[in-house]
């Protein structure tokens, strides 16, 4: 009775080791998930597509050079969500670009290696996408790029590449006050950040003439260089907390990180987008010596007890410090720089003949309801409470017409 049940049991096991088999040879055929493997009917209507979110695929294919800065991991997060498939080029430590994984669904977020002057390299990391988005900026010079070889060059070369490579959109992200004669605060001929930002949007629109072209204000968030950079120790000088003319006469009109990637994303969708140039600013101008003010109340910081505001211009420790930042090798510490005082001390200036993210649908935030939870983790006395009346409740400076 055994040998029969043997004997008729063996077919259905030469059916189980055959499927075995295949399985094997399946898994064996199979490639990684981060292979780039070539479209067969690349027409858009013939790819799955889903309801929304991080899983669906809207038809974009978006690459995203500088997506490792500060504004870079606002906008992968934003494509992200609306279901953009992402190729993220990186030029240092792949592990770098790692947490951006995180913004796509398994597939929808690529990694590449690249180098700025490398043009064999942008061509492969733009070769499959119809959108090119150019983050990269540089606000001090290195040894090995200047300027004019990442604000003007390098946007160029993106952006004739792109072109080249039938990208359908560019998209630049330049400044707010871009001018070809910055006038000089502590500089003697001026910002070279933004002159280089002017000539960088020429170099893209004689390249790529319907590139969509970006200037955002003053821009904060998580991780900034503006709000973290005043919120560091090493900014002030003891209990002096110095400003180029106290920040008088120096207005700004601070834009939220988020609405600046919401913009981009919009920029993308709209059919009207393309060729134009959009101002990118907060809703309210302030005068800076007011939004110091500010950023120390809601630090706890109360004025000439925690804080008083001098004149850089006046303090040679603060100047000091600075050089001395300038000299040490990497980024220098808590964002001191010359030409970042340089831009902190010039005024924004706005041309109302250009659209702003009002026309591409997005309602700016104002600063009030966003600088408190930015500041908390920086607050000052953080085990005192307020219920018994420690501190007085910080009252947002009137804006400026």
């Amino acid at each position: 009775m055994a040998a029969v049940v043997l004997q008729g049991s063996l077919h259905p096991l030469k059916q189980q080791l055959g499927a075995t088999t295949a399985v094997v040879n399946v898994i064996h055929h199979a490639s990684f998930s981060s292979d780039i493997r070539p479209i067969k009917k690349p027409a858009l209507s013939q790819m799955r597509k889903g309801a929304g979110g991080r899983s669906s695929f809207n038809g974009v294919v978006a690459t995203i050079f500088g997506s490792t800065g500060f504004m870079g991991r606002y906008v992968t997060n934003e494509l992200g969500k609306h279901g953009t498939q992402m190729i993220l080029p990186y030029r240092g430590d792949n592990y770098e670009v790692g947490p951006l994984k995180l913004t796509g669904d398994l597939g929808q977020v690529l990694f590449h290696p690249f180098d700025l002057k490398d043009e064999d390299s942008i061509r492969r990391a733009v070769k499959y996408s119809n959108v090119v988005i150019n983050l990269i900026g540089r606000d001090w010079e290195t040894k090995n790029y200047k300027f004019e070889d990442v604000n003007v060059h390098g946007a160029r070369r993106l952006a004739r590449i792109s072109r080249e490579m039938g990208v359908e959109k560019f998209i630049h992200l330049s400044a707010l006050n871009a001018t070809p004669k910055p006038e000089p605060k502590m500089l003697w001929n001026g910002s070279g950040v933004l002159r280089s930002k002017y000539y960088g949007e020429l170099a893209v629109r004689e390249e790529f003439p319907d590139a969509v072209i970006l200037r955002p204000a003053l821009t904060y968030g998580m991780e900034d260089r503006w709000l973290m950079h005043h919120a560091g120790m090493f900014r002030s000088s003891g209990k002096a907390f110095p400003l180029y003319k106290k920040g008088l006469g120096i207005t700004k009109m601070p834009v939220l990180v988020n609405d600046v990637a919401m913009a981009i994303y919009e920029a993308i969708k709209s059919t009207e987008s393309a060729g134009r140039t959009y101002q990118l600013i907060g809703p309210h101008r302030y005068s800076l010596n007011d939004l110091m003010l500010w950023i120390m109340n809601e630090m706890r910081m109360k004025a000439d007890e925690d804080f008083r505001v001098t004149d850089i211009r006046f303090d040679p420790i603060q100047i000091t410090k600075v050089l001395l930042a300038e000299l040490l090798p990497g980024t220098p510490i808590n964002s001191l720089h010359r030409e970042i005082m340089e831009m902190e001390a010039t005024t924004d200036e706005v041309d109302y003949s250009l659209p702003t993210m009002i026309e591409l649908g997005i309602t700016p935030s104002p600063m009030e309801d966003n600088i408190t939870w930015l500041l908390k983790p920086y607050k000052h006395r953080p085990y005192m409470t307020v219920e018994d009346g420690d501190f007085d409740k910080v009252i947002p400076p009137r804006p400026v017409d």
